[in-house]
């Protein structure tokens, strides 16, 4: 076999043409679905669906995906984001449809566009979160929140395959606010009826702040524990403007000024 002459891939691959960015959701049972799960379900899904999708050179290629601060396990999302690099120009509703078609209920296909300036990752800064707490009153969760804002740092530990973490949640915490919804809960657990929720716009940190390490600060400051697991879903990813609003990643890369 030749070898590759100065300044050339080996095996060298189509050259990629086009990249378009996928909005998809992580729904039902699949939020147990770790981020390796998901990439293995997308790539097979690309190659049953025929996507021209582009792949790097040398002797172990693979597909161009490009991932953005996928979802942690056991959590729903309705706003997870890829970026597909394609040997050839695919229309983005196309696209949707073909993906969707290939990949099990759970992850949905949910928007897509032709990726323009800047990248994927300088268009997200900030996750928010909506975390269902069965069995929580709205009004001890208010309480909670309240006492939380009301620091300036809260530093929470996580225990990570390189060792313990120390995270300091308040300061990525860009808001907070608690609701209150009916909720039904097995017999003879406390609280049955009510569920707070909790609405939370979390800054992109390193490392990642997470539903989790939220809920382990309101514990913290106030005692706040659900009797039963909560139920965390990111509802949307972006940048952050100065009202607290998050810009579409898809759309046009400007943050809206408050006038």
């Amino acid at each position: 076999m030749p070898r590759p002459k100065a300044g050339e891939a080996a095996n060298p691959a189509p050259p990629t043409v086009a990249r378009v960015r996928i909005r998809f959701a992580k729904r039902g049972r699949l939020r147990f679905l770790s981020h390796r799960d998901v990439a293995r379900s997308v790539e097979r899904a690309v190659r049953r669906a025929g996507v021209p999708v582009s792949h790097s050179h040398g002797f172990s290629p693979h597909p161009r995906l490009s991932w953005v601060g996928a979802a942690p396990t056991g959590t729903a999302s309705e706003a997870e984001y890829l970026e597909i690099g394609l040997t050839a120009p695919v229309e983005p509703s196309e696209l949707v449809t073909a993906l969707d078609a290939a990949l099990p209920d759970g992850l949905d296909i949910l928007d897509a566009a032709v990726a323009e300036p800047p990248s994927l990752a300088d268009r997200i800064d900030a996750s928010r979160w909506v975390v269902e707490l069965p069995g929580v009153a709205p009004d001890a969760l208010r309480a909670a929140v309240d006492a939380l804002l009301a620091l300036d740092t809260l530093v929470v530990e996580r225990v990570t395959p390189s060792g313990r973490r120390q995270i300091d949640v308040r300061a990525a915490l860009a808001s907070a606010t608690a609701a209150g919804s009916h909720d039904s809960l097995p017999s003879g657990t406390d609280g049955a009826g009510v569920c707070a929720i909790l609405t939370a716009v979390v800054r992109q940190t390193t490392p990642a702040v997470r539903p989790d390490d939220v809920l382990g600060a309101l514990d913290v400051v106030a005692g706040l524990r659900s009797p039963v697991p909560p139920k965390a879903t990111r509802t949307a990813q972006g940048l952050l403007d100065d009202r607290g609003d998050l810009a579409d990643p898809l759309g046009p890369p400007r943050v809206t000024t408050q006038v």
